[in-house]
């Protein structure tokens, strides 16, 4: 925290009152530069597939994101002590070491003296791009990040021209860790959820070839991710070098392999065939829908897991924790401004098991508020709101208020599985043909600000006045 930043505390009414702290106590700081979620610094948007397998202690130079949070911080700090668990941040250690001498630094050129040094001239420049090409891995959206692959064939080509002395270079065997690690994941995304896209044709099919046919084709189908596995080479190389830098450094990248502490504290090759679709979900369904009695209740069990995203007419669907669905989620100043998301939304992760869309989700931190809006809505309509929320704190209870003013339910505690709540919106809430969605978390518990988190949310139009 800065000696220009806003504290709080409760008054009576429940609302935080903030003041600032005098510049006259200096405050160092202390960011954490090894975490990718949970964490005081998230990597902002970040693909779930990557946050399921490479977990939040993952290899991870980030060094035009580190030099966005010292910028925004350092004027209001007297200097830091970076917070690490390790080796795996080694890069960010040094892009902050460096702009703590020089702040005005260009990134680019850190990089390449960093190369420079720990790697050797002739792949110097090479290896500064490709620490900047494994930032850009984990922008946006995996399926339709090219650049992973285009990052996995310049490391490639220096794996192949390296001498025996750099291939033994743990530094190098990092960057050749993740930048296999991440092809290898974004090919497994790319197939399995193809794979999902021809078993779920298969549902639709169920009421032509019967229920119980459907389903057993669409196992098949979704099976094929461990019986036919894709870029089975990428794979092994990432066992080789998770093997290698045991042998280098010492890194423990695996629990039964190396004696890691826990798969979440970095050792993500336990992870790497974690499934990117729904097929564990799925066949916990297809399990229940089998021992129902009859067709038709079949036929509608899997109608229902078939429509599962669909609002209806003139309905809306938000699926908080994947960012190219969430319309109407309020985003706030991002991360460019706000990195810590003290006053923005943020994609989260943290509940484990169900559908992908409970595996991540919306958030916001401490008294702030996560709020959904829309507009054109029909004002001479009833709406029904059908919620999901997943967390892995869901002892913290959650309210809901439309308009500021409306409440929609007062705070309780989230189910356990999860599961869709179902609400009446009142009308008065939507007579304007707008809404605004605000939920929070108790207020004045401070620690860590987690407890508003939101997966999956459905305004459904449900009948006219």
């Amino acid at each position: 925290m800065s000696s220009s930043e806003s504290c709080g505390r409760n008054n009576r009414h429940g609302l935080v009152e903030s003041f600032i702290i005098p510049r006259k106590f200096p405050i160092r700081h202390y960011p954490d530069i090894t975490h990718c979620w949970r964490c005081e610094y998230p990597v902002p948007d970040w693909d779930s597939a990557y946050a399921a397998t490479e977990g939040r202690e993952p290899i991870n130079p980030r060094p035009l994101g580190q030099a966005t949070i010292f910028r925004l911080t350092q004027p209001d700090t007297i200097g830091f002590l970076t917070y690490s668990e390790g080796c795996n941040d080694d890069v960010n250690k040094t892009v902050w070491s460096a702009l703590g001498w020089d702040p005005s630094a260009n990134v680019t050129n850190v990089l390449r003296d960093y190369s420079r040094y720990f790697i050797g001239d002739p792949h110097a420049e090479d290896f500064a791009q490709g620490l900047l090409a494994l930032e850009r891995n984990w922008q946006g959206a995996l399926l339709t990040n090219d650049n992973v692959l285009a990052t996995l064939r310049r490391f490639q080509s220096m794996e192949q021209s390296a001498s025996a002395r750099l291939r033994n270079n743990w530094r190098f065997q990092q960057a050749l860790y993740r930048a296999y690690y991440d092809a290898y994941t974004r090919s497994r995304l790319i197939y399995e959820t193809d794979l999902e896209g021809q078993a779920m044709a298969k549902l639709r099919d169920a009421r032509r070839v019967g229920s119980l046919t459907a389903m057993s084709e669409t196992d098949s189908i979704l099976e094929r991710a461990v019986t036919q596995r894709v870029a089975a080479d990428w794979r092994a190389r990432v066992f080789e070098l998770a093997e290698a830098l045991y042998r280098s450094i010492g890194m423990q990248l695996s629990v039964p392999l190396y004696r890691a502490i826990a798969v979440d504290r970095g050792a993500n090759l336990d992870n790497i065939d974690v499934p990117l679709n729904d097929r564990p979900w799925l066949k916990e369904q297809f399990a229940a829908i089998r021992d129902l009695p009859g067709e038709e209740p079949r036929l509608q069990r899997i109608a229902a897991i078939i429509q599962w995203t669909d609002p209806g007419p003139g309905g809306f669907y938000d699926d908080l924790g994947n960012p190219a669905r969430q319309p109407h989620l309020v985003k706030g100043a991002g991360f460019e401004n706000d990195p810590a998301f003290l006053h923005s939304a943020l994609v989260d992760f943290g509940y484990k098991g169900g559908r992908i869309s409970w595996w991540n989700n919306a958030g916001s931190l401490y008294d702030e508020p996560l709020e959904l809006r829309y507009t054109g809505l029909d004002s001479s309509t009833r709406y029904e709101l059908r919620v999901v929320y997943a967390s892995d704190v869901p002892s913290r209870k959650i309210r809901l208020v439309a308009n500021g003013r409306v409440e929609i339910h007062p705070f309780m505690a989230k189910r356990v599985p999860p599961e869709p709540l179902v609400f009446d919106v009142p009308s008065e809430a939507t007579k304007s043909g707008e809404l605004t969605l605000s939920w929070f978390r108790e207020p004045g518990l401070g620690d860590n600000g987690r407890g508003c988190h939101i997966a999956e949310v459905w305004l459904i139009k449900i009948s006219g006045n």
